[in-house]
């Protein structure tokens, strides 16, 4: 990630939440994508939501496996109204190109957030529809802000960076 994008008052802050099945993308699936787009004084200007079914020939990894049986719900909230991945990424590589300013992704350092959001961009829109991407640490937003929007049960009782590497 570039260490600073300039800000102007037309840069959107997109800070994401993601569930998975494993560690890697390819092997392991997306199997939910929350997006929260903010300006820098922190006003919401849009979010994004998605189940995702899993990628042909892809496995549950026993460590997600061990995490998803404590949270049976979860699980089958993350099935409901799956969509493929690729309508799925598409949908959400249009909705950051239609976002009313200059996108920029924001992660934390040690997330899987980035690492998935690109590949599944790269594989199935064929793009990286952001300006830029910057650091939690570098950003007015925090990557927390995307959780709010997350609507499984553990988000809202628990949110932590290790959701997205457990589950």
């Amino acid at each position: 990630m570039p260490p600073d994008i300039p800000s102007d008052p037309t840069t959107l802050f997109v800070t994401t939440h993601i569930h998975t099945d494993g560690p890697i993308p390819g092997p392991h699936s997306l199997l939910t994508l929350t997006s929260a787009a903010h300006r820098a004084d922190g006003v919401p200007t849009g979010t994004f939501t998605a189940n995702l079914r899993e990628l042909p020939g892809a496995t549950l990894h026993p460590a997600s496996l061990q995490d998803w049986r404590t949270r049976a719900g979860d699980w089958l909230a993350t099935r409901r109204a799956a969509r493929p991945p690729a309508l799925a990424t598409i949908a959400y590589a249009r909705w950051v190109e239609r976002l009313p300013g200059r996108a920029v992704f924001v992660a934390e350092h040690d997330s899987q957030d980035y690492l998935f959001v690109y590949w599944y961009l790269q594989r199935f829109a064929g793009e990286w529809p952001f300006a830029g991407s910057l650091s939690a640490a570098s950003s007015p937003i925090r990557p927390a802000r995307a959780a709010e929007a997350c609507v499984l049960a553990s988000c809202r009782t628990a949110p932590g960076p290790g959701l997205a590497a457990a589950g």
